[in-house]
């Protein structure tokens, strides 16, 4: 009897691991996919030019392009222009900073566009707050004035 529990109590830590993984993994992205904005920061200060694109309401960073909140389907269909001249075997980086990461409604469509068009190397800025405390507040590259 006691061995049945046993076997009863391994198979149900298994079972909840590994609903614990999956629910970890609904991001379309990987962590390895994820840039921390201090990397970015130093390509842009090296003059490394990559290919940076804003997806929500305000495209501050310095070099980046702005194609619209991507939960709107028009601005994504910019973005799906945008990305359907480039080497899918090149970077691109995509971030919005519009509010905290984890409740951004532009950051997941993006990506997936990223995905669904076979960019071998999509990467995701890692702004888990907002584009102000994750970006500005540390002095990282921004575009000039107009």
């Amino acid at each position: 009897m006691k061995r049945k529990l046993y076997l009863s109590g391994c198979v149900l830590i298994v079972l909840l691991g590994s609903v614990i993984v999956r629910a970890r993994q609904t991001e379309p992205w990987t962590p390895e996919q994820l840039m921390a904005p201090a990397e970015l920061a130093a390509k842009i200060n090296n003059n490394s030019n990559p290919l940076v694109i804003c997806v929500g309401p305000a495209g501050l960073i310095k070099g980046s392009i702005e194609t619209g909140a991507a939960h709107e389907s028009a601005n994504l269909d910019k973005l799906k222009t945008l990305l359907s001249g480039q080497d899918r075997n090149m970077e691109v980086i995509i971030y919005c900073g519009c509010c905290p990461f984890k409740n951004c409604p532009n950051i997941r469509p993006a990506f997936n566009l990223l995905l669904s068009m076979h960019f071998t190397h999509p990467r995701l800025l890692d702004i888990p707050h907002n584009i102000r405390v994750d970006w500005i507040e540390h002095g990282y590259p921004l575009k000039e004035a107009k």
